[in-house]
């Protein structure tokens, strides 16, 4: 088993930054690719950033070049920098071990218990 630890949401005005953080224990691994989903009020859990165990990052489309994650194994710990934050960004963010691919609906394998993100106007 693996436990996921989230922290670092909390409320920030529109264009502000946050930076959550991500920590692994338990049965961990380099190999795992790990990466974040987020879930709106009302809305499914969708993909946000995730960063595979060869270095290789992904984004979706809506945080390209306002979110960073990045990870570092010693510290079996995955970060993820949002910049220039939006109100329709409001959501609870939530950590995840993705095996096969990168979908927050049926490729995860351990879930964080997530942290809220409030970004008011």
């Amino acid at each position: 088993q693996v436990q996921l630890v989230e922290s670092g949401g909390g409320l920030v005005q529109a264009g502000g930054s946050l930076r959550l953080n991500c920590t692994a224990s338990g049965r961990t691994s380099t190999y795992y690719n790990m990466g974040w989903c987020r879930q709106a009020p009302g809305k499914e859990r969708v993909f946000v950033a995730a960063r595979a165990w060869s270095g290789n990052t992904y984004y979706a489309d809506s945080v390209k070049g306002r979110f960073t994650i990045s990870r570092t194994n010693a510290k079996n710990t995955v970060y993820l920098q949002m910049n220039s934050l939006k109100p329709e960004e409001t959501a609870v963010y939530y950590c995840a071990v993705f095996s096969g691919s990168y979908s927050c609906t049926d490729a995860v394998t351990y879930w964080g218990k997530g942290t809220l993100v409030t970004v008011s106007p």
